[in-house]
């Protein structure tokens, strides 16, 4: 491949046509799942040049569900595009840290997930906190090194370019949640690729690279300097993950910003799947309660055993009954509480609104789900929660002095069990309060 010359000679290095000729050269030995996963792939490659610019470099994780799935073609590619690059299978956690402390490397490790995966039994500590501690600039790992009678603490810098190949489920979710994750897939019968021979691959990738680095020393300053704009939803940790990538696609111009932010859409907000068993669960309970401000465990456990897709019918050989249920959410500050049946009897559930010592499903459904369309606090969340993500009260809020009686303010039957007590209310206050829940059914927190 011969880069187009400018007129001075020298090769074109204009950031859009870089990209766009290093994405063709990948596309043509990968069939990915999507093009933002081209995208994706061609940005993490050229911020690799650059991430000494950056407080954050992202991880790169390339999953899939069976082998031949193209996650090794990956990153034979990236070790031919990436600066300093170093592919490994099984190298020690010290070798990296030497590797690293050397010069800037890019690390290209292909089948990480046997090492993580807990069947194995092995000891990866030092590893996950390596790809950890290393997805931010500055870190260091501390590690004795010398003989007994000459030992010293040397600090060793781990902030480096990491891109992973592997089962995800398998990996530790302090690398996923700071990683763009591609979930690859065999290539089906109407596709086809450019066969891959190495050192025709090489050729052809040597002046790209060449070309990326010239790039990137031309606009450096601009991307230390970068603040891009995230596209709406795309906030704190995906933010962080993103912030490198689309610098890089702002720098590049021409359709490069729009591509990029298309993708950061995707991997963020259109594919993001919950992380952690909690988060699962979380997420499977929402859509249950349904404008439903509580519901009974039984009826919860039936609902979410009988879920065709959900691990929760068998749990290593047992169905999540209500002690496993009540430890998992009590991590998020969720607790079961007194409340009534749809027939007024006495029962115990989960409530979205506060109680004492609970928290309510709609504050651990606004602090670790995305939101949903149309969340607008009348989808299972107590008043004022949920789908307010600007800090702005979304209701008005009763006086402190809050009376009832036990009169009903209105005939009407769409009036609920939570508000058939309630008085008029008098002149709103500048926050947004919750409305108290009936007797026996535990005090407002």
């Amino acid at each position: 491949m011969n880069a187009p010359l400018t007129g001075a000679g020298h090769p074109d290095t204009s950031g859009a046509l870089v990209l766009d000729e290093v994405a063709a050269f990948i596309a043509r030995y990968v069939a990915f799942p999507t093009e933002h996963a081209l995208t994706a792939v061609t940005l993490w490659a050229a911020h690799t040049h650059a991430a000494g610019c950056f407080y954050v470099t992202p991880r790169l994780v390339l999953d899939s569900a069976e082998p031949g799935s193209g996650k090794t073609r990956v990153l034979e590619l990236l070790n031919l595009l990436c600066r300093n690059p170093e592919m490994t299978i099984s190298a020690s956690t010290a070798a990296l840290f030497r590797f690293i402390n050397e010069k800037p490397h890019t690390i290209l490790f292909d089948e990480v997930d046997a090492i993580f995966n807990p069947k194995n039994g092995g000891n990866y500590e030092d590893l996950r906190a390596l790809l950890n501690s290393g997805y931010k600039r500055g870190a260091t790992v501390a590690r004795c090194v010398g003989d007994a009678k000459a030992m010293a603490v040397q600090r060793f810098p781990v902030f480096s370019p990491v891109a992973l190949a592997g089962l995800a489920a398998n990996m530790p979710p302090t690398i996923t949640t700071r990683s763009v994750t591609i979930h690859m897939r065999r290539r089906a019968s109407g596709e086809t690729v450019q066969p891959f021979r190495e050192k025709f691959a090489e050729r052809d990738a040597a002046p790209l690279r060449q070309r990326l680095g010239l790039w990137i020393a031309d606009v450096a300053q601009d991307l230390a300097d970068a603040e891009p704009t995230m596209p709406p939803g795309v906030v704190d940790r995906p933010a962080e993950v993103w912030e490198a990538l689309l610098a890089v696609a702002d720098a590049a111009g021409g359709q490069w910003p729009d591509t990029g932010r298309g993708a950061c859409e995707y991997f963020v907000l259109a594919t993001a799947s919950a992380p952690t068993f909690g988060t699962r669960l979380l997420a499977d309970l929402r859509p249950l309660y349904g404008g439903r401000d509580r519901m009974p465990t039984v009826e919860l456990l039936d609902a979410l055993t009988g879920m065709e897709e959900a691990p929760w019918a068998d749990l290593g050989g047992k169905a999540l009954d209500a002690r496993r249920l009540a430890r998992e959410l009590g991590r998020y500050g969720v607790g079961p509480t007194p409340i009534r049946d749809a027939d007024g009897r006495p029962s115990k559930g989960y409530t979205t609104y506060p109680t004492t010592g609970n928290v309510g499903l709609a504050d651990a459904w606004d602090r670790y789900l995305p939101a949903v369309s149309g969340d607008s606090g009348d989808s299972g969340y107590a008043a004022g929660q949920g789908g307010n993500r600007a800090g702005r009260p979304s209701v008005t809020a009763v006086t402190p002095n809050g009376h009832v009686t036990d009169a009903a303010v209105t005939p009407l039957a769409a009036v609920t069990g939570l508000t058939r007590h309630v008085t008029d209310v008098t002149a709103v206050t500048d926050y947004s309060g919750h409305v108290r829940p009936r007797a026996g059914e535990g005090a407002a927190a």
